[in-house]
């Protein structure tokens, strides 16, 4: 019989926004957090990669790990712009 053992996870808001280049991706709750890639797919993978190191790079130096509420809200607003 063969166990296994769930490893722990987060779950963060990605932004992953179009830029000259391809995407760019980071991670508002992680400063610093920043990858890209040519496609939106690319873009996430290098992100979830990003993430794993900036976290492991936290802990290393005694940082504690931000995570964010279940109830966070993401969404759009329009603002009227004067002319």
């Amino acid at each position: 019989m063969r166990y296994t053992c769930a490893m722990p996870a987060a779950t963060f808001t990605a932004i992953i926004e179009p830029d000259e280049d391809g995407y760019h991706a980071y991670v508002p709750a992680l400063p610093g957090c920043h990858t890209w890639g040519q496609t939106i797919d690319e873009a996430r993978a290098n992100l979830v990669e990003a993430v794993a190191l900036h976290i492991e790079g936290m802990r290393a130096d005694g940082e504690e790990v931000p995570f964010e509420p279940d109830s966070l809200l993401v969404t759009r607003v329009t603002v009227p712009l004067a002319s």
